[in-house]
């Protein structure tokens, strides 16, 4: 169980993790990449987003990207040190580039990206104060994600 502010009702990372799969709910009955993120600050959310590339026409409107955007806009400031990003897949190497940039607290993402996560890259491409925890809700995360990929491909 996550803790942080007294006061705040406390939720668990699995809570918050099913919250950035509704969003990759989202983005999939969009026909985008089904991709959740949110942001979290004093254990509420502040963002919501989902992958938007094709929507977009956009590369770079990854799901991370969006809820950076948004979270920033939400708190008036680039920095987003106090606050957790949870995203269903791991982020690729430009979105960690953005969460080093927002020097996020926390990134807890779900599934791993063995083809295009930023873990591929040898040095460290997070913010060095970043925490990061994974593998919460791999099997949802990794299903949703593995399955739209079957389903286009057919």
């Amino acid at each position: 169980m996550m803790t942080k502010t007294p006061g705040y009702e406390r939720y668990s990372y699995e809570y918050f993790m099913n919250e950035a799969l509704k969003e990759a709910q989202k983005a999939l009955e969009r026909n985008e990449v089904p991709i959740g993120a949110i942001v979290v600050c004093q254990n509420r959310i502040i963002a919501r987003a989902h992958n938007l590339s094709e929507a977009l026409t956009d590369v770079t409107a990854h799901a991370e990207m969006q809820a950076i955007t948004a979270a920033s806009d939400h708190l008036g400031g680039k920095y987003l040190n106090e606050c957790t990003l949870y995203v269903t897949l791991e982020p690729c190497i430009m979105c960690a580039g953005a969460i080093f940039w927002a020097q996020l607290e926390k990134l807890v993402y779900g599934a791993d990206d063995k083809k295009r996560g930023y873990r591929l890259i040898r040095q460290q491409i997070l913010h060095p104060k970043t925490e990061v925890e994974s593998g919460i809700l791999q099997h949802e995360c990794s299903t949703l994600i593995t399955t739209f990929f079957k389903n286009k491909r057919r």
